[in-house]
């Protein structure tokens, strides 16, 4: 059996297959981690190979070290050339990028059996072999200057809490490491230039420390003066990096949207959520009906844009299409509908309409008040409260709430209620009366207009779009 360099060919090869096999196995696994769930767009797989770095780079930088101390033992202090210095680490790395193609070559295949919105980013893809080249040389040298038992493993894990350190960083720290930044915005998209500028920086240090090192070993000054030419290519890449300014602004979409009960546009790679959506914001824009917050359009924007509802529109944030998605952007967006009163009674009062909202059972709250606020609120009819939110939504938006909106609180139940009933004001009575309001007399034949959303399951009849015609309630 051939030695090459102390080590026999056939184990350099069994030891690159199984590296391969493991830097797949876990390339595989880490990128489907950060995959966003339930997105299908192109740079939801990009941002998920380069963050599969995290795992992949510390193993091939402990078996690029495992290889050094091997090759520094072999060789015995002897003299070599620079193309001899240079070859072992360089097949490491061509090792270690062949896992990674292979990564995201399996994502890829999965990909393009399904519709993928956006495109395949090409710069992103360089930042992960840049970045797996950097953690390569890492545990080359590392191994080189330390060739002891336990350096592989400690360059491994020498190297996972340094680029860790790095990506969860604050300010300019983060764009050190090879990554997209977090969290992952789809709207944002990704930065070819910013991905350009990691680039350049990620290969110029990795350049510098290799040849650094191959002037060290071959004692070659023209080798050290290409070696602080990658220095100077890595500032370059720091200063552009540090200078590029983070996107400010979403970039423009087509919307992926569905039309009836009510229109829901989301982001074209989370088209798989329009259904859920609509069904959990039909209830919300039913409840909202008549009200100054009605909405028959719900638009996703991006997570860094403040909710802000609107006449007719009701803006959402969707991270991802994980279990419980749409409820939890409901919530989100019912919660903006008013700002919170903390510690006030106001705070009470809040929630006891916002429950209703979300389709909750109305909260009792510790205060007697609260309590009574709540039975009396339980004792009307979907069509009375959304008068009686119409009638108080500038209450409800700047917590001026109080009892005297609720039926004047438990003091003033018995004579609120004898008044009401002695004047048609409480179910059963007139028809759009509401408890605690102005006296109505009891000949009133006045009737409130509201529409009433069909269901999820509903659908249009044959021949003429969506039923979207008042119904009187009665």
């Amino acid at each position: 059996m051939r030695e090459h360099a102390g080590v026999s060919r056939e184990e350099l090869k069994q030891s690159a297959a199984v590296t391969v096999a493991v830097l797949l196995a876990l390339g595989l696994v880490a990128a489907w981690s950060v995959l966003i769930p339930g997105v299908d767009a192109w740079e939801n797989i990009v941002a998920a190979v380069i963050g599969s770095l995290r795992l992949t780079g510390p193993v091939a930088a402990a078996f690029a070290a495992w290889v050094a101390l091997r090759k520094r033992r072999a060789l015995r202090g002897r003299q070599v050339n620079v193309w001899r210095a240079v070859k072992a680490p360089l097949a490491i790395v061509a090792v270690v990028l062949g896992s990674f193609g292979a990564t995201v070559l399996v994502l890829a295949v999965k990909t393009v059996l399904t519709e993928q919105s956006g495109r395949l980013s090409l710069p992103g893809l360089g930042v992960g072999m840049a970045g797996l080249a950097l953690y390569s040389v890492i545990g080359w040298v590392v191994g080189w200057l330390v060739p002891r038992a336990v350096t592989p493993p400690l360059a491994g894990l020498g190297c996972y809490g340094l680029f860790t350190w790095l990506a969860d960083g604050e300010g300019w720290a983060d764009r050190l490491a090879p990554g997209t930044g977090e969290p992952y915005d789809l709207f944002q998209g990704l930065s070819g230039a910013a991905f350009f500028d990691q680039i350049v920086w990620l290969l110029g240090v990795t350049t510098a420390l290799l040849l650094g090192w191959t002037a060290m070993v071959t004692r070659q000054a023209l080798v050290l003066a290409f070696a602080l030419l990658a220095v100077l290519a890595a500032g370059a890449g720091v200063a552009r990096l540090l200078a590029e300014p983070k996107p400010a602004a979403a970039q423009e979409i087509a919307y992926a949207c569905q039309e009836w009960p009510i229109t829901v546009c989301l982001h074209p790679g989370m088209r798989a959520g329009l259904t859920e959506v609509g069904a959990s914001f039909t209830k919300i824009a039913s409840r909202l009906a008549g009200t100054p917050a009605a909405f028959t359009r719900v638009e996703q924007r991006p997570l860094d844009d403040e909710l802000r509802p609107s006449a007719g529109l009701a803006p959402i944030h969707v991270r991802d299409l994980s279990a419980g998605f749409a409820d939890q952007a409901s919530y989100e967006y019912v919660e903006s509908l008013a700002a919170r009163c903390p510690g006030t009674p106001a705070d009470g009062y809040r929630e006891i309409v916002m429950a209703w909202l979300r389709g909750e059972p109305l909260p009792g709250g510790p205060q007697p008040e609260h309590q009574y606020a709540a039975a009396w609120f339980s004792g009307l009819g979907e069509h009375q409260r959304r008068e009686w939110l119409r009638m108080f939504f500038s209450d409800f938006q700047s917590c001026g709430l109080s009892s005297s909106h609720f039926g004047g609180g438990p003091a003033a139940g018995s004579a609120s209620a004898s008044l009401a009933r002695s004047e048609g004001a409480l179910p059963g009575a007139a028809p759009g009366a509401v408890p605690g309001s102005a006296p109505v007399a009891a000949t009133s034949t006045t009737q409130q207009v509201y529409p009433v959303y069909p269901g999820p399951g509903d659908t249009p009849s044959p021949g003429r779009g969506p039923d979207m015609s008042p119904k009187r309630w009665q």
